[in-house]
């Protein structure tokens, strides 16, 4: 199991880009969460097989909904174990 970990910056606030990243991840049976942030930009933690979380990352860049993803900074860490894919606050 992998942990990918991205920041996502571009017009991804108040467009459902985040329900959008759980509804996929759901879908490709990862389990993380996607997060606001301050700056604008989405934090995205991915856990799970290898081949669905590079098939995220391309659903990501690929401005799902009315998103415009302008950046997606991409780095790995150790698996956290989480339980399913939410949406935090």
């Amino acid at each position: 199991m992998k942990c990918t970990h991205l920041i996502v910056s571009g017009r991804v606030q108040g467009v459902s880009f985040r329900a959008n990243v759980r509804n996929k991840a759901n879908e490709l049976n990862l389990k993380g969460y996607a997060k606001n942030l301050e700056n604008g930009g989405v934090e995205i933690a991915a856990e799970g097989d290898e081949e669905e979380i590079k098939e995220l990352v391309e659903f990501i860049k690929k401005n799902p909904g009315i998103a415009k993803v302008t950046n997606v900074k991409i780095s790995h860490k150790a698996p956290e174990n989480f339980k399913s894919f939410e949406i935090r606050h």
